[in-house]
């Protein structure tokens, strides 16, 4: 099979599906520009008209609510926020319009809206401009939430979200960019809700998503030449979770760390944390649950900060190392 970079996928992706569904289009600012969404739509404004790639002015809330207008008009629109920070001007739209219609209308209409949110981080970006919000909009009911950590998962989730007859927030990292990895030339989708084992073991369970799965998969590494075996599951699919691959693989190690890109209180390690101590797995931990997070403080503007703020492969290995103490 082929090679191709996360950021390839990406755009291969939007190409087919673009050109097999009319129905489909691209709205948000910056989405002609590299400098903005990196070169994930190189080429789209060129083959599909200004009518389908529609560049727009930086708003936010306005153009969240036209996409789920058009959404509701049996449209399928991608609503692209090139930095995630700036979602929460979209809020309001996100959580209060597109995750509640289904319902409001007792079912007789959907939100076939796929709202793409993309992490800077790094750089020196500092706190505006690197903030990773996963865990605010799991929060919210009526919103399904994938995060690929992979070149074939970027192009699998991205072409189910949309394919999806509900509004999904579609979440990538730009560390992930450059990441190489075998995808199939043809369209496909990965399910939404599924994780999957990236690496098998019996001695502890390393939970993570995004680029945080890269480095689980780099810890795992170091610590097989400790001669202990870790399992990296890769959950994909926030909302909905796949519980039975969480609890599947804990009973088996009896030992979890989580390895999350966002802020700690209240994160997706704490929902993790929370959904293994109300089940029969509980009992079976040899040792308290460890989250690998950030630190409840926002993000530097400082290179040398940076490295202490952002977790990296070492962090989930100290992780590990500490839980087996017990």
């Amino acid at each position: 099979m082929r090679k191709i970079s996360y950021v390839q996928a990406i755009n291969e992706a939007l190409h087919q599906v673009i050109e097999r569904d009319k129905q489909i289009f691209i709205i948000g600012q910056g989405v002609t520009s590299p400098w903005y969404v990196g070169t994930t739509t190189v080429g789209l404004i060129d083959r599909f008209g200004q009518e389908r790639i529609i560049d727009t002015p930086v708003s936010e809330n306005t153009v969240t609510g036209a996409a789920i207008g058009a959404a509701l008009a049996e449209m399928r629109p991608i609503v692209v926020h090139p930095r995630m920070d700036f979602m929460y001007y979209a809020l309001d739209q996100i959580a209060n319009h597109a995750a509640t219609w289904h319902y409001m209308f007792g079912g007789q209409l959907s939100v076939p809206l796929t709202i793409w949110g993309i992490i800077n981080r790094g750089g020196e970006q500092a706190a505006q401009h690197s903030q990773a919000l996963q865990a605010i909009f799991t929060h919210i009911p009526g919103l399904k939430v994938v995060m690929p950590s992979n070149p074939y998962d970027a192009k699998g989730l991205l072409v189910a979200s949309i394919k999806d007859d509900n509004p999904v927030v579609y979440i990538d990292d730009r560390w992930l960019y450059e990441y190489v990895g075998d995808v199939p030339e043809e369209i496909y989708t990965v399910p939404i809700g599924k994780g999957v084992i990236r690496r098998k073991g019996k001695d502890v369970t390393v939970v993570a998503i995004s680029y945080m799965v890269n480095e689980a998969i780099k810890a795992s590494e170091v610590l097989e030449k400790e001669g202990l075996n870790v399992e990296v599951l890769d959950l994909r699919s926030l909302k909905p979770l796949d519980e039975n691959l969480l609890l599947d693989s804990v009973k088996k190690t009896g030992r979890l760390i989580i390895a999350d890109g966002g802020w700690k209180t209240c994160g997706i390690g704490a929902e993790i944390s929370a959904k293994i101590a109300e089940s029969n797995i509980f009992k079976e931990l040899k040792a308290p649950i460890i989250r690998v997070s950030l630190l409840d403080v926002p993000a530097p503007a400082s290179s040398v900060l940076e490295k202490a703020y952002y977790r990296k492969a070492e962090d989930i290995v100290s992780a590990v190392r500490k839980n087996l103490e017990v």
